[in-house]
C-alpha cells in the first residue's frame, strides 16, 4: 500500500502540476476571449433565463433543476474544507487565484453545457444522455472514441471516491465532532436516504436538489455574512492581503508556515477547480438532461454554477477565515472554517457541521448521476441498477474507514477526467463560437444588451 501511495503521489504531482494548471486557465481564457467575454457580460441574462417559467424542447428535468443538480454535486466539501486548505497552504493570495479560476471557468462551464446539449443522445429508456463522452463521440468522430472511453472510465471510478466515500466520511466526521453521532450510524442513515432518492433516478435527484441546494446555499451564505458583519472593520485589510499576496510571497506568522507565490497559484487554482469543477467535465452530464431547445440557453444557465459556487460561496468562506485571523491559527481544512465561524457566532461550529453534512449529502446525489452515466456509456442501460446498488453500499464503508488513500486516488482521477475533456473543448471550440454567434444574432436588441 505504501508503494502504491507513493506511485499515486508521484502521478498526482504531475497531473496537478504546471501543465494542468496552465491547461485549465489557458483554455478558460481562450474560450472567454473567443466569446468576447460574453459569459461575464451576459451574467444577468443567465439569471433571467434561470428563473424563466418558459420550458421548450425535450429533456427530463427543468433547466433550473439541471443547474441545481450540477450545483448539488459542485457545492460541497470544497466550499468549506477546500477553501480552507487553499489558504492554509497558499495564504490569503490563494483566494485571488480561486476567483481568477472562476472567471475563466465560467466560459469553460458554458462551453461544456453547449456541447453537452448539442451532441446529446436519447438512450434505450427514452432519456437524454450527454456529457464529455458523448460530445467526444458525436462531435469529434470515431478516431477520438478512445478519449470518450477514457473519460468515462476515470469518471466512473473517481465518482466512488470524490462523490461518494470521501463525502460520506466528511459527513460522519462533522456529525461526530459536533453531535457525537457514530460513524456507523451516519453511514447507515446515508445509505437509506440516498437509496430512496436513487430509486427515482434523475427526476427525483433533481427534485431533491431543486429544494435543498437553494436553501442550503442561502443559509450558509447568510451565516457567512454575519461573520463578515462582525468583523467588518477588518475587510479592507483582508482584501489587501488577498491582492498583495497573490503576487508576492508571504512570511510565516503564528501557525501559518508561509507561502511562495507559486503555492498561492497552485492551491488557488487546484482547489478552485475542485470546488467549481469547471473543466472537469462532470456538470455537463446533468445539463444534458435539461428541457431545452437551444444549447446556448442552457450554457448561459450552466455558467452560473461556477459564479455561485466560487465567487459567492467560496468567497464567504475565504473572507471569514481571513478577517477573523483564523488563517494564522495552524488549523487546516474544515477545522479552520469551523474556527472562523465559531469566533464570530456562538455555536458557529454547529452551523459549519450541518452545512458540511448537507453539502456532502447533495454532492453524493449529484455525483451518483455522473457516475451512473459514465458506467452507462461503457456498459449500456443494463448497468444502471447494479451501479446504484454499488453506490449505496459504498456509503457506510466510506463513513467508517480512513480515507487518506481514497482522497489521493480521487484527486488524481479528477485531474485525469479533465484531460480528455479539455482536449475535446479545445477541438470543439469553433462549434461553441458558431452556435453562440447564431443564437445572439437572432435575439432582439433588448436581449442582446
Amino acid at each position: 500500500m505504501e508503494l502504491l501511495t507513493n506511485i499515486l503521489s508521484a502521478i498526482n504531482g504531475v497531473v496537478w502540476g504546471v501543465p494542468m494548471l496552465i491547461g485549465i486557465l489557458g483554455l478558460g481564457l481562450y474560450l472567454q476571449l473567443g466569446l468576447g467575454l460574453m459569459p461575464i457580460r451576459k451574467l444577468g441574462t443567465g439569471f433571467k433565463l434561470l428563473f424563466s417559467k418558459t420550458e421548450t424542447g425535450s429533456g427530463e428535468i427543468s433547466p433550473f433543476n439541471a443547474l441545481m443538480t450540477a450545483l448539488a454535486a459542485t457545492i460541497g466539501t470544497g466550499n468549506i474544507a477546500g477553501v480552507a486548505t487553499a489558504i492554509f497552504f497558499g495564504g490569503p493570495g490563494a483566494l485571488f487565484w480561486m476567483w481568477m479560476t472562476a472567471l475563466v471557468g465560467m466560459a469553460t462551464k458554458y462551453a461544456e453545457a453547449v456541447c453537452a446539449v448539442n451532441f446529446r443522445e436519447t438512450d434505450k429508456l427514452g432519456n437524454h444522455v450527454g456529457g464529455p463522452m458523448y460530445y467526444i463521440k458525436n462531435g469529434l468522430g470515431a478516431k477520438w472514441a478512445w478519449l470518450g472511453v477514457a473519460f468515462a472510465i476515470f469518471g466512473g471510478i473517481a465518482g466512488f471516491g470524490i462523490g461518494n466515500t470521501v463525502q460520506a466520511n466528511s459527513v460522519a466526521d462533522a456529525l461526530d465532532a459536533s453531535f457525537g453521532l457514530s460513524h456507523t450510524t451516519t453511514g447507515i442513515v446515508l445509505m437509506v436516504l440516498v437509496g430512496l432518492v436513487l430509486i427515482g433516478g434523475i427526476r427525483w435527484i433533481s427534485e431533491v436538489a431543486g429544494k435543498l441546494v437553494p436553501l442550503m446555499t442561502v443559509a450558509y451564505f447568510s451565516a457567512g455574512l454575519v461573520v463578515l458583519a462582525m468583523y467588518f472593520a477588518e475587510l479592507p485589510a483582508a482584501f489587501g492581503l488577498i491582492f498583495e499576496h497573490a503576487f508576492t510571497p508571504i512570511a510565516a506568522q503564528g501557525g501559518f508556515a508561509g507561502a511562495a507565490v507559486w503555492m498561492a497559484i497552485r492551491f488557488g487554482v487546484a482547489r478552485g477547480v475542485f470546488s467549481n469543477e469547471a473543466g472537469l467535465g462532470s456538470a455537463p452530464i446533468a445539463h444534458a438532461a435539461a428541457k431545452t431547445d437551444n444549447p446556448v440557453r442552457q450554457g448561459l444557465i450552466a455558467m452560473l454554477g461556477t459564479f455561485i459556487d466560487t465567487i459567492i460561496v467560496c468567497s464567504v468562506t475565504g473572507l471569514a477565515i481571513i478577517v477573523t485571523g483564523s488563517w494564522t491559527s495552524g488549523e487546516a481544512g474544515a477545522s479552520l472554517t469551523t474556527l472562523a465561524f465559531s469566533l464570530a457566532i456562538p455555536g458557529g461550529e454547529y452551523i459549519v457541521s450541518v452545512a458540511l453534512a448537507i453539502f456532502a449529502f447533495t454532492t453524493i446525489l449529484g455525483w451518483s448521476f455522473y457516475g451512473e452515466k459514465c458506467v452507462q456509456f461503457l456498459f449500456g442501460v443494463k448497468a444502471i441498477v447494479p451501479f446504484r446498488i454499488a453506490w449505496v453500499l459504498a456509503l457506510p464503508i466510506g463513513a467508517t474507514q480512513s480515507l487518506e488513500f481514497i482522497w489521493l486516488l480521487a484527486d488524481t482521477l479528477n485531474a485525469m477526467m479533465a484531460i480528455p475533456n479539455l482536449i475535446a473543448l479545445a477541438l470543439l471550440s469553433p462549434v461553441v463560437f458558431r452556435l453562440t454567434k447564431e443564437y445572439f444574432a437572432k435575439q432582439s436588441p433588448v436581449t442582446k444588451s
